[in-house]
């Protein structure tokens, strides 16, 4: 059978339901390496799906995944017949990465990326207290919180979602920010960013009220500045089946009322 990708290479988390399923899909599909492939199909949950992206960032290969985890919002659906088809008539979404760059209390520079959001949140007891500047404006003095989100279009429906945050269409040029308990100002539910700006937020009284900073899976202890802006150069490509495709998600999710 002719197919658009000729050379496609399985990976999975190490959870058994999708090495089971890896070992299946080899098995009746053949395999390539991750080096020499066209396309790679990932088995398991969202974070082996962000985890995926960032380890093949701005390669050009585009990542189908299959659904062997919890969630799976970046998934489709997993069957083992019928892939190569399914391959060929899939939509394509192409997805930017922020690119967190934060300072520490003891003055250590650390640069990370994450595909779904930049969060921070308090590291004790002690409310966060946050300073907030877009493009070197202050727009917010100080946000008393448990933290703050700052998310991408796909990672809209992630953790920006369960604190009530707005879910972003794929295409649309917006990063979410998010409050997470805001306690001062207690009614400020968040803003839409143009997707061109750099959102700086500083941390006040930063020895007493410490705070972490997080690029998806990758935590900085100890925040004093943290600087997150669109990375318009790096991407990833995700394939989704037609009939299920990101919009559809994006849709079904903002009319869901149970």
């Amino acid at each position: 059978m002719h197919t658009s990708y000729p050379k496609i290479a399985f990976v999975s988390s190490k959870t058994e339901i999708a090495q089971s399923a890896l070992c299946d899909l080899v098995k009746r599909y053949g395999n390539y390496t991750p080096d020499n492939c066209d396309l790679l199909v990932a088995l398991g949950g969202d974070g082996f799906m962000l985890k995926i992206q960032l380890t093949y960032m701005s390669s050009g290969i585009p990542v189908y995944g299959m659904n062997k985890g919890t969630i799976g919002f970046l998934m489709n659906r997993y069957r083992k017949k019928n892939l190569l088809s399914r391959l060929d008539q899939a939509s394509r979404a192409i997805i930017h990465p922020l690119r967190m760059v934060a300072h520490d209390i003891f003055g250590k520079k650390h640069e990370s990326v994450a595909f779904n959001e930049v969060s921070l949140f308090r590291q004790s007891h002690q409310a966060a207290r946050l300073r907030i500047h877009i493009d070197k404006k202050e727009r917010m003095k100080a946000l008393i919180c448990d933290g703050v989100i700052v998310s991408t279009p796909q990672g809209s429906t992630a953790y920006n979602l369960s604190v009530h945050g707005p879910i972003l269409p794929m295409k649309a040029p917006l990063l979410a920010l998010t409050p997470v308990s805001p306690f001062r100002p207690r009614n400020w539910n968040g803003a839409l960013l143009p997707n061109t700006v750099n959102i700086r937020i500083t941390i006040l009284e930063p020895k007493k009220r410490l705070v972490n900073a997080v690029a998806d899976n990758t935590e900085i202890k100890s925040a004093l500045t943290v600087d997150i802006q669109e990375d318009r150069e790096a991407y990833g490509i995700i394939l989704f089946d037609p009939e299920h495709s990101w919009e559809e998600r994006i849709l079904a999710e903002q009319f869901r009322y149970k």
